[in-house]
């Protein structure tokens, strides 16, 4: 790339650190010594990506492959695209900012449906031809991983392998088999062939998809040899598994300025809603002194003034207090705070909330997702509402003064009694505070309330569920706003048209292909971002390819439908998930897996623990 030019064009967009790569402790390789090249892809921005954890981990695996050279590209913003389409630069990767039509591979992380234009208008910024079967021997393979590919569908026509499950061990394999096709001369038709022959990858074009009259699945036929059933990748030794001691520190701040500690995968709660609770099991803990070895190395390498202890229910992590004890004998003298987030209401004990507020007090945040007993019970969210205002109180008592309560509409089976009942229960917090005998003197309280909208998603009890329709979804947010009476609480709602969208495609097939080349032909990208989504586009590419989108999200399914993702196995059986869903509509609950193993499946996977 010329270097003049990239200057110019840099002092005429906002933040140009967000593209000239070089912060310290990204991995610079000579080209010419390594076999394969690897362009991480993550289809929004800077900011967001690197504050996601998936993309330092598997950067860093990836690179410490002596052959293997993994870069990254992230998301242009329009005032930087307008510069790279105007003046014919090709997208470029941040390390050597060569074109990602030069690599290897680029890969994409999904993280959320609506990055899906992203990774369209990232290829054709890139000079790669959007379509898999557009694309030749002189253009990069594309894959994507992430939580969305447990029904890629959606995009399959646009990538050539897809990675189910967790790539650290799954990724370098992958690039070793590739290394060995393009040494001995294969053609990529035959190292896919030979990709899918590698547990967790699935390889969409050796897939024929057949449909019915009414426009469900009628097969889904494996060809060339292709296995009937794609299995997810798991880690079984977190401990063994790939984790960098230390992570690129960008020049700009990020979203997340923090130091990330991953402490186990998995959970054992099974809300019935929850699609990461599902696909990330089996439960796997990583012990206490390699996450303390690997916190402690990571905040020295990168001065980070607090470390997250990550996971989908931090407090059901068994060696939580002795991790803790062992953290604060150099946190404290460190002045790192320790940030424990997706903590259960039902067991957050007093001397917990003590410790992790000796550095710095912080606010909470709980989740009773539902407003209702009887709604929590359809879900499975084996908390009370005295389960949630005992825990206030010891909050306010510990000096707390706000509160974010996390809830959901649309839930199955939902009437506007449990819509309701979500203001009166952060009511009763506000309430609790000014009972509470030990509260900070002065001081009020602020109760946040945020409002996401049901999503039914693959690999849940809820997959075959219908979603609410956009004025359904309006309707239910003006009912909740106007039952809240006090100032001391806050509401936030998620837009009802991208939760709209986000359900079409996380239950979607491959036909919505042509929807989402529609839009991004229409206009449509950095569709998570409010400021540049645009409901009518979509609607306008819905209509032009004659798809009528609630065919996918609000249509109930039956037992007996073939799902878009039939082929492909997280490790969680369908009887049990429909069984689930069964006692959903009898409002009966389920224990946690560390009460009863409830028989979901997942140990067949590795044990959980």
């Amino acid at each position: 790339m010329d270097e003049k030019i990239l200057e110019k064009i840099l002092a005429k967009v906002q933040k140009p650190a967000r593209y000239i790569g070089g912060e310290m402790y990204s991995t610079v390789k000579d080209k010419e010594k390594v076999d394969v090249r690897f362009c991480f892809g993550f289809p929004d921005t800077y900011e967001v990506g690197m504050s996601h954890l998936g993309i330092k981990i598997l950067y860093s695996a990836l690179n410490s492959a002596e052959n293997v050279w993994c870069e990254r590209v992230f998301a242009p913003l329009p005032d930087m695209e307008e510069q790279l389409r105007e003046n014919n630069i090709p997208l470029f990767a941040l390390e050597s900012r060569d074109p990602i039509s030069e690599f290897d591979f680029v890969g994409f992380t999904m993280q959320y449906e609506l990055s899906y234009t992203n990774v369209v208008n990232m290829l054709d910024l890139g000079n790669i031809p959007v379509f898999a079967k557009d694309r030749d021997e002189s253009h990069p393979l594309v894959i994507i991983g992430g939580p969305c590919v447990c029904n890629p569908e959606p995009i399959c026509d646009f990538v050539d392998i897809v990675s189910l499950g967790e790539g650290e061990e799954a990724l370098p394999e992958l690039m070793e088999l590739y290394a060995k096709c393009k040494k001995e001369g294969y053609n990529k038709a035959e190292f896919l062939k030979k990709a899918a022959q590698l547990d967790g990858f699935y390889v969409p074009s050796l897939y024929e998809i057949t449909y019915k009259e009414d426009n469900t699945i009628e097969a889904i036929t494996p060809t060339n040899n292709a296995p009937a059933k794609i299995t997810k990748r798991v880690i079984k030794n977190l401990d063994n598994a790939h984790y960098p001691d230390k992570f690129i520190l960008p020049y700009i701040e990020v979203i997340h300025d923090r130091a990330v500690q991953e402490i186990f995968r998995g959970c054992i709660r099974g809300c019935r809603f929850c699609q990461a609770g599902y696909i990330y099991r089996p439960v796997r803990e990583k012990s206490a002194n390699v996450i303390n070895k690997q916190a402690k190395s990571i905040c020295d390498c990168g001065g980070y003034e607090e470390v997250s202890l990550a996971s989908l229910s931090t407090s059901d992590y068994t060696e939580l207090q002795d991790l803790l004890v062992n953290m604060l004998e150099w946190t404290e003298k460190d002045c790192v705070n320790i940030s424990l987030p997706s903590l259960r209401i039902d067991n957050f004990p007093k001397e917990l909330m003590e410790r992790i507020q000796s550095v710095r007090k912080s606010g909470l945040t709980f989740a009773p997702e539902a407003g209702t007993q009887r709604l929590r019970n359809v879900i499975n969210k084996n908390i009370t509402e005295e389960n949630v205002l005992s825990t206030a109180m010891t909050a306010f008592a510990g000096g707390n003064t706000s509160v974010k309560l996390y809830f959901m509409i649309g839930l199955p089976t939902e009437t506007e009694e449990d819509i309701l009942g979500i203001g009166q229960l952060a009511h009763k917090v506000v309430d609790t505070f000014y009972r509470c005998p030990e509260k900070p003197k002065g001081k009020g309280v602020n109760v946040t309330v945020s409002v996401s909208s049901f999503v039914p998603k693959a690999f849940t009890p809820f997959q075959w569920e219908p979603q609410d329709d956009i004025d359904t979804i309006k309707e239910k947010q003006r009912k909740l706003v106007g039952g809240v009476t006090s100032k001391k609480i806050r509401v936030n709602w998620h837009d009802a048209e991208t939760s709209f969208l986000e359900g079409v495609f996380a239950r979607g097939d491959r036909r919505l292909s042509s929807v989402i080349y529609a839009a991004w032909k229409n206009g449509c990208k950095l569709d998570g971002w409010g400021e540049y989504f645009d409901y009518q586009k979509w609607q306008n590419a819905f209509d032009e390819c004659h798809i009528d989108p609630t065919f996918y999200n609000c249509r109930k399914r039956d037992f007996n439908e073939i799902l878009p993702w039939s082929h492909l196995d997280y490790g969680i059986s369908e009887k049990f998930l429909k069984n689930e869903n069964i006692k959903a509509h009898n409002e009966e609950t389920t224990p946690h897996c560390r009460e009863k193993c409830a028989g979901c499946g997942a140990n067949k996977l590795g044990q959980c623990k």
